[in-house]
């Protein structure tokens, strides 16, 4: 007897797999391959929590109304068209929940998050991976794949793993081309690292639109990665399908105080961007001079490549890893010569570029 058989589309389901966090023998890892925040978790948001947690025998209020009228405030944003999610992934997973189904089609771009098709195919509906150019997304590749099985859109804006954007002008043109019955999905989980100008998280087309979703996080700016704390905005109608393929009482009532406390936190906010903006140029130019390719980022990572044949991702991510330096090493989604270096501390930073001068200049 073989028991209960789940759908085709299960069974052939990638299971996401997470950037390493150990590496053998007694050595304390530095773990860079997360994109996690380099100054730990906000400390308002640490108060906050503790503070909490005489109240953990208690279910959590199930429509987070604390936190949905912070972020209202925070982004000046209508608080009845918020959702909230374990993670931003929990909604990326629902609204496929929500508007697919077997045989849909769902479109999401190269080099670009990998919980997207997993999402897609984990409700039977099929993946459409389109082709990028510069490691960037391409709207004309996006609307060209468009057809009438077309149900669903996933664009990260900035891009995680390669770092980069497309400017608002571009996104709009994008949702202007896209048919009314299809939902557009912002990932926008590292919008807050953006200072260019010609850039939007997406708020404002949720305003002007019948279609789109935004997503953020709380994960990388804040620090708060652990809670699994995501939100997204979208159109009332859109919001209200959401809410109903949502958990019951899926934000813990420590994670709410948590998130209500770190968008309090503006003087955490500008010492994480000061450091990432710093850091990131400083680790850009330090990887150029080493002869390595590095794709320019705007966020708090960055992707470079290895274009010596003779000095692989795959040799110098063992390297680091004997080293006691983890970074994220991708050996499929087309960036097998790539590594992914999430900015660090200061110290963490200078001593990978050490371990990488020392790995490319030993023969």
């Amino acid at each position: 007897m073989n028991g209960p058989k789940t759908h085709s589309w299960i069974e052939e389901l990638d299971v996401y797999a997470a950037g390493k966090s150990k590496v053998d023998g007694q050595i304390k890892p530095i773990k860079l391959s997360a994109n996690e925040c380099a100054l730990g978790p906000s400390p308002m948001a640490m108060e906050a929590y503790i503070e909490e947690a005489p109240n953990l025998y208690r279910y959590p209020d199930p429509v987070y109304t604390e936190l949905r009228a912070a972020l209202a405030k925070k982004y000046d944003i209508d608080a009845n068209r918020i959702v909230c999610g374990v993670g931003s992934d929990e909604l990326l997973k629902v609204a496929c929940k929500a508007y697919l189904k077997p045989g849909d089609e769902a479109i999401f771009v190269a080099h670009s998050f990998s919980m997207y098709p997993i999402a897609i195919k984990s409700v039977g509906a099929i993946a459409i991976e389109v082709a990028d150019v510069n490691y960037t997304a391409d709207v004309d590749n996006i609307l060209a794949a468009i057809n009438d099985k077309t149900k669903l859109i996933f664009i990260a804006n900035p891009n995680n793993p390669t770092g980069t954007y497309i400017p608002k002008k571009e996104v709009e043109r994008l949702w202007r081309n896209v048919p009314d019955d299809v939902l557009l999905v912002l990932d926008s989980a590292y919008a807050e690292f953006m200072e260019e100008a010609d850039y939007s998280s997406g708020i404002d087309l949720v305003d002007q639109s019948t279609n789109v979703f935004m997503t953020r996080t709380f994960s990388k700016l804040y620090g708060l990665a652990a809670l699994r704390l995501g939100w997204g905005y979208a159109p009332e109608k859109i919001a209200q399908t959401l809410d109903k393929c949502r958990d019951p009482f899926n934000i813990p009532s420590c994670t709410q105080a948590a998130g209500v406390a770190a968008l309090k936190d503006t003087e955490f906010e500008q010492k994480v961007i000061e450091h990432t903006t710093k850091w990131r140029k400083w680790l850009s130019s330090e990887l150029t001079s080493l002869g390595l390719t590095v794709i320019p980022s705007v966020t708090n990572f960055i992707l470079f490549r290895f274009d010596d044949v003779t000095k692989s991702a795959a040799a110098a991510n063992d390297y680091l890893t004997q080293h006691g330096y983890i970074l994220r090493y991708y050996s499929g989604q087309g960036l097998d010569n790539f590594l992914r270096l999430t900015i660090g501390t200061e110290k963490e930073n200078k001593e990978v570029i050490r371990l990488l001068r020392e790995f490319l200049e030993n023969k």
